[in-house]
């Protein structure tokens, strides 16, 4: 049961989708539910790509591309993104103010900017992305990305974050981790896993480097830049 809980409540916090009603942040399910992170990634991948199979013989491609981006932000309710503006909106100041900028719920002028300029990146990538089959794949890696940066790095900040740290398991992470290779596995994409995990190293590492640990806005933006990682990957591959 208690499995179930913490997977309704990873679902409620990375999907707009109102299938559970679990909202509490129960004691033993907050670090559990970091283990469904990247099944939760997996199942949003597998629904936009379910709207590719139902679309694609009916719009233009270009169309179905930025139709399938918005939705994608949808679903999740654009909550990876609002981490990568607000961690955005730390680069700019000092880093001993960085992290109180990042509370603030104002988007910052080079939050905005650079926001912008990564949704026209992100948008352009769905755009020559012919590999739709592998949609789920590349949403589980960001998103196993995010369990990963949790369990290594130093969490500097207070809140469910910190319960989520305090909790999550080696056992968790094995799991998630063997979930992950499988399908990389099973999808032929090892090398996609290889990539993943050399993005989340250097760009959490860099995140930790100047604030020493992270928080979740940061996660979020692990997320997100995962994932435009991956795509570009496989469109040059």
């Amino acid at each position: 049961m208690s499995y179930l809980k913490a997977f309704a409540l990873a679902f409620n916090m990375f999907t707009i989708f109102p299938f559970f009603k679990i909202h509490t942040y129960e004691d033993g399910i907050n670090g559990k539910s970091a283990l469904f992170y990247p099944f939760i990634g997996f199942i949003l991948g597998a629904v936009v790509y379910g709207l590719y199979l139902l679309l694609h013989n009916h719009l233009p491609a270009p169309h179905l591309a930025v139709l399938l981006f918005g939705l994608s932000v949808l679903f999740t309710g654009a909550l990876h993104l609002d981490g990568l503006s607000d961690t955005i909106d730390g680069f700019f100041v000092k880093k001993e103010k960085a992290l109180e900028v990042m509370k603030d719920s104002h988007i910052g002028g080079m939050g905005m900017i650079f926001t912008f300029v990564f949704l026209s990146l992100k948008l352009s990538s769905f755009i020559y992305f012919e590999a739709w089959i592998l949609l789920p794949l590349v949403m589980l890696l960001s998103r196993l990305n995010a369990t990963l940066a949790i369990f290594i790095f130093p969490y500097i900040s207070s809140g469910v974050g910190a319960l989520i740290k305090q909790e999550l398991k080696t056992t968790y992470i094995v799991i998630a981790l063997l979930f992950s290779v499988i399908l990389s596995y099973l999808f032929g994409q090892t090398l996609m896993l290889l990539i993943a995990l050399i993005s989340m190293f250097i760009i959490a590492g860099l995140l930790t480097r100047r604030y020493k640990g992270l928080n979740g806005d940061m996660y979020g933006f692990i997320i997100e830049s995962s994932e435009l990682i991956l795509l570009n990957a496989l469109i040059l591959l």
